[in-house]
């Protein structure tokens, strides 16, 4: 998009915030534009307390449908817009609420744990949620002895797993179709072309992946980890949206991609076009129903209790 239209069209979503008492929240993965229009930019954890914490009035969520109805559960009072309505997720796909709960009879007893990444209906019959961020917190917060179940990401799940040193936790078989793609042999190629680079991996990653890492995090994680670490490169092992907050945080140290495969076209599908016209219109709308909502808010508000 010409540097001219985005000009025009983020003062007029700045003037259209205004009007409605609207805050905008992005993801890290959001095309550099939609990410400078926000008023926060983060990982799902820091955007769903954003979501908690707001008094404005209307939430423009500018991610993927399970994070919009994350809002929605936190903030029922408040009216959440998703500007592209059919940004999905494809691992959240990969779990529903009757394939859960026939999983769960087959587990008494077991504490269910879902990663943030999963519909209102699945949360509703989750125990508690997490995140990439706090994950490991939140297995180590259950009595050792209980058996968990998490769901859906396998990769999150066994390296979340590993460090907790949980033995019995097992493990759904979904994954995030876009970190997937990212093989050990790509980030070894990486590194033979930026060998003095630290490697930046996010849990959704491999495990073949995840162990050739200086660190493994969210992407809250990596960027923290990126300014205080004393390195210059870094080859980041995640969505190439991140590296416009790398470069805006970081000018001076340099951000390489493990892939030019990782692109996520759910993240990709919301425009600042789409951003001013969900604003103009206050469509499309997302909100969950009262008794899905009732069960899923327990889930997330446990998992807000985990420091």
């Amino acid at each position: 998009m010409e540097q001219e239209k985005i000009q025009q069209l983020t003062e007029e979503i700045k003037h259209l915030k205004k009007q409605r008492r609207a805050i905008i929240l992005s993801h890290v993965y959001q095309r550099p534009e939609v990410q400078e229009a926000a008023d926060f930019v983060g990982d799902s954890l820091e955007l769903s307390r954003r979501a908690a914490e707001t008094d404005a009035d209307v939430i423009v969520f500018c991610g993927v449908h399970f994070m919009a109805e994350s809002a929605a559960i936190l903030s029922p009072d408040k009216i959440v817009l998703l500007p592209e309505k059919q940004a999905g997720c494809p691992m959240a796909d990969m779990v529903d609420g009757p394939s859960l709960r026939a999983r769960k009879q087959n587990m008494p007893g077991a504490v269910v744990v879902c990663y943030v990444n999963t519909s209102a209906e699945v949360k509703a019959e989750s125990d508690l949620a997490c995140t990439s961020a706090n994950a490991v917190n939140v297995i180590k917060s259950l009595p050792e002895d209980q058996p968990v179940l998490f769901i859906p990401d396998k990769n999150l799940g066994d390296y979340v797993a590993k460090k907790s040193g949980r033995k019995n936790i097992r493990i759904w078989e979904g994954y995030c179709t876009t970190h997937e793609k990212l093989t050990r042999d790509d980030v070894l190629a990486a590194k033979r072309e930026h060998p003095e680079a630290q490697v930046l991996v996010h849990p959704e990653c491999r495990p073949d992946v995840v162990e050739l890492a200086d660190a493994v995090a969210s992407t809250t994680g990596m960027l923290r980890y990126a300014g205080e670490s004393p390195a210059e490169e870094f080859i980041v092992c995640t969505e190439k949206g991140i590296l416009h907050q790398f470069n805006k945080r970081y000018p001076d140290k340099k951000f390489y991609p493990a892939s030019e495969k990782l692109v996520c076209p759910n993240m990709k599908a919301t425009t600042l076009e789409k951003v001013h016209r969900s604003l103009l219109t206050m469509e499309p709308q997302i909100t969950v129903a009262p008794d899905i909502r009732e069960k899923a808010l327990r889930c997330l508000e446990r998992m807000l209790a985990v420091k």
